[in-house]
């Protein structure tokens, strides 16, 4: 399968995707499009729109710094804003819209610029929900901002306490917050969504691994476990959530059902691949992760699972395809990303 053909079959959209983008109707604003997941997720609102029958004005906001991210979007028929959200005289000159898929934010790199992190995750959250307080928003966040806990238990469900470990986690507390405040304060609503974790052929925690195992790099399994999801559904997930945002916001996990340990996954590609695989560390007692049963009642089990992704992904690694570049981080544990 070549890149044009995986994007196609990723941002393909399920019925649900169909129906809710033709209820919640008018405009879609993507703010922070130019990420792993902006791309997809604007492709699958466009396609929605054609299969439905329906009209969709669908506007990607980045910074664009990149001319080919950009092009991207131009290619598939996307508007496209350039726009530093930090500037206010920007982000006051977007067009209103019914509804808003938040996508912006700060994780690598957020310990070394603690500034930054807690203005893209935090304040720039509260000016947005603040210029647009009659939009729906879905909002990504993470499953960073639970605490870790065994495998066994299946991860922490919505509405469990919270236990964010490091500045970029608490700094996803605070963007969560500032949707929480708006809808107390505006009635805004939205839907706040934590992932654990995007996975794609060029992108993701199997990506990562897969490619040091065929590197006969040492894989660290000192996280023990993960949980994964094809990127495909975590966007379709995210549209469909629109009709759920809610005041106070709706709180979902993004996760795949299946929990997995990472020795395991690191074997299973050194055997595919005939290498010999080298571990370092040794598996906590507990690990990032977070239970989407709640999410899988309302949308359904993903449409690609876990095996489905290694085996895509293990072929996308042998075939030596191009890869981001950008590490997911999977294995820290301190909160220094």
């Amino acid at each position: 399968m070549d890149l044009a053909d995986y994007d196609a079959f990723q941002s393909e959209p399920s019925a649900g995707v169909i129906e809710c983008l033709s209820k919640v109707g008018g405009t879609l604003l993507v703010l922070g499009a130019g990420g792993k997941m902006g791309p997809t997720l604007c492709r699958m609102a466009l396609r929605a729109a054609i299969a439905g029958g329906y009209p969709l004005r669908v506007i990607a906001v980045s910074r664009f710094g990149d001319a080919s991210t950009r092009a991207v979007f131009d290619e598939m028929g996307c508007e496209t804003i350039a726009a530093d959200l930090l500037d206010t005289s920007a982000l006051t000159s977007l067009p209103d819209a019914q509804n808003i898929v938040y996508l912006a934010g700060q994780k690598f790199g957020s310990q070394h610029d603690k500034k930054q992190t807690w203005q893209m995750n935090a304040v720039l959250p509260a000016k947005v929900a603040e210029r647009f307080p009659n939009s729906r928003f879905a909002v990504l966040s993470t499953g960073n901002v639970y605490p870790f806990s065994e495998p066994v238990t299946g991860g922490p469900l919505p509405g469990e306490p919270l236990g964010p470990v490091g500045h970029y986690a608490e700094s996803c507390v605070a963007r969560e917050q500032a949707f929480v405040d708006a809808a107390a304060k505006r009635g805004t609503k939205s839907s706040i969504l934590r992932l654990n974790y995007a996975n794609e052929l060029r992108y993701g925690v199997l990506t990562d691994i897969a490619r040091k195992v065929m590197k006969r790099e040492s894989v660290d399994i000192s996280m023990g476990a993960v949980n994964v999801l094809f990127q495909g559904d975590a966007c379709a997930w995210t549209l469909q959530s629109l009709a759920l945002a809610d005041n106070p916001p709706r709180i979902l996990n993004l996760a795949g059902p299946e929990t997995i340990g990472i020795r395991e996954l690191a074997l299973w590609f050194g055997t595919l691949f005939e290498v010999p695989v080298t571990v370092k560390g040794f598996p906590a007692e507990t690990s990032l992760l977070s239970n989407g049963a709640e999410t899988h009642a309302l949308f359904g089990y993903p449409r690609v699972s876990l095996y489905e992704m290694m085996l895509q992904v293990a072929a996308w690694a042998k075939s030596g395809g191009p890869i981001s570049g950008k590490l997911t981080k999977f294995e820290v544990r301190d909160g220094r990303f």
